[in-house]
């Protein structure tokens, strides 16, 4: 369990680190709103690894729970 946890949070430290930073849900939304359709693959690549960090966040979540 311990190296679940270890690796979890090794994974969302380094999602800030990378070319792309791994954005919130509000950053995203702003982003949207003001690119008008410029940067589609900029979007895209954040919001996979906004997805990424919510569902690490949710593993995490749960095995503390446990």
């Amino acid at each position: 369990m311990k190296n679940i946890n270890t690796f979890i949070e090794t994974e969302l430290t380094n999602l800030d680190r990378g070319i792309v930073a791994t954005p919130d849900e509000d950053y995203l939304d702003r982003f949207t709103d003001a690119n008008n359709g410029c940067n589609d693959f900029l979007l895209m690549q954040m919001s996979k690894q906004y997805g990424y960090k919510l569902a690490l966040l949710a593993i995490h979540k749960q095995l503390k729970t446990k």
